[in-house]
């Protein structure tokens, strides 16, 4: 199988989905690599660090497409990149199909094989860490004076209050924000819907971790005294109401500092719309805004490394059983599967959007096999199914 490295074209993306570390073990078991010119130069890894390790260099993302069974890239399949797909080709990357209508109609009319790549992790996102963590640091620039915060020291100094930071959230992303906040010297509070979560958060940090549950008129009660908050909730896409609405915002001494590193559309917070690292902040009701839907990539190198080491062995599980048997012995490649021979087989999309969808493993003839588990991706639930 030929195996094609796309150059991300996303306004402000800069990671690469695989480095040529990589490249040299899918080439050992058998398959071809082509890489396009200069898919890893902003992550730091070079074209001639690719040739080294084997792959075949590419000028264009044409090529690519055309010559490659298998194309993968970090972001989404922009609309310039629509006409190039082939049928039957399969592509992974950060697809999300629910909220990219156009996106998914593209895919369903080539009758492209696509595999959403945030839906297979089975440890959560290597991103997540990287977003939480940068997020929490991004916040702190935010809070400077210079970029229109209120200008607290994050521990404070001898004499002088630190912050008071709100965390909305305590899976990987909220975790990795508190991990760095906490070091730093914050006094944070974490709301969380699940208590299990809130209980290990309190046996790993003790009393310096204020813990409370997560509901909007718990929110309202903590914004006068909050210097930061930082949310990291996963909002049900099809839900219409926000933990955060613009009104609330008012509670806040202006200043003070919002980072949505969730940042859906629509999400859990009013105000927040996406923004780019060339123009990161906007100001709501005197609160500095900081939205940018794709901080990972500015620790390309770091979170380049990770998440193609996580992809790897998905690859080469397709590559050399074929999809099929992958998802068989593989849950989590089987739940991310999008669509396959001009199928939906998302049951989040179909939810959103109203398409008829199939479930993979009945679409891929696997349903009588001993299939590997996998729990779903999320909540969200769709009986509109194929009539078949």
């Amino acid at each position: 199988m030929i195996l094609g490295v796309l150059k991300d074209i996303k306004h402000g993306e800069n990671r690469v989905m695989l480095t040529p570390l990589e490249v040299a073990t899918i080439l050992e078991n058998g398959h071809q690599v082509y890489v396009q010119s200069g898919c890893g130069q902003a992550a730091g890894f070079a074209d001639q660090a690719y040739q080294k390790a084997g792959a075949e260099l590419c000028a264009t993302a044409e090529e690519i497409y055309r010559q490659c069974d298998f194309v993968v890239k970090v972001k989404e399949i922009e609309q310039s990149e629509y006409e190039l797909l082939r049928e039957g080709q399969i592509v992974y990357c950060c697809i999300h199909p629910a909220a990219h209508p156009e996106e998914v109609q593209a895919l369903l009319k080539k009758k492209v094989t696509a595999i959403t790549a945030e839906d297979s992790h089975r440890n959560g996102s290597p991103n997540c860490e990287a977003a939480g963590k940068q997020g929490a640091l991004f916040g702190l620039e935010s809070m400077l004076t210079i970029n229109g915060g209120k200008g607290k020291f994050v521990s404070g100094f001898a004499g002088a209050p630190g912050m008071n930071v709100l965390i909305l959230g305590g899976g990987i992303v909220g975790r990795g924000a508190l991990e760095i906040l906490h070091d730093l010297g914050a006094s944070i509070t974490l709301m969380d819907v699940n208590l299990g979560v809130m209980q290990d958060i309190r046996r790993t940090y003790g009393n310096d971790i204020k813990t409370l549950y997560c509901t909007k008129e718990a929110i309202q009660q903590v914004l006068p005294t909050t210097d930061m908050v930082i949310n990291c909730v996963r909002w049900p896409k099809q839900r219409k109401d926000f933990l955060i609405t613009k009104e609330m915002l008012k509670l806040m001494e202006p200043g003070s500092v919002l980072v949505d590193i969730s940042n859906d559309d629509p999400g859990a917070i009013e105000s927040s719309h996406e923004t780019t690292h060339d123009n990161p902040r906007y100001v709501v009701n005197g609160v500095v805004h900081y939205c940018v839907s794709n901080i990972p990539s500015a620790v390309a190198h770091s979170t380049s490394v990770v998440i193609a080491a996580e992809a790897l062995p998905m690859f080469l599980n397709i590559m050399n059983n074929g999809l099929a048997e992958a998802c068989v012995t593989d849950g989590y490649i089987r739940r991310s599967l999008t669509t396959y021979n001009g199928i939906l087989t998302h049951e989040e999309t179909s939810a959103i959007q109203g398409i008829p969808w199939m479930r993979p493993e009945d679409a891929l003839q696997i349903s009588d096999r001993d299939l590997a588990p996998a729990p779903p991706a999320t909540s969200t639930r769709s009986t509109n199914f194929v009539k078949v």
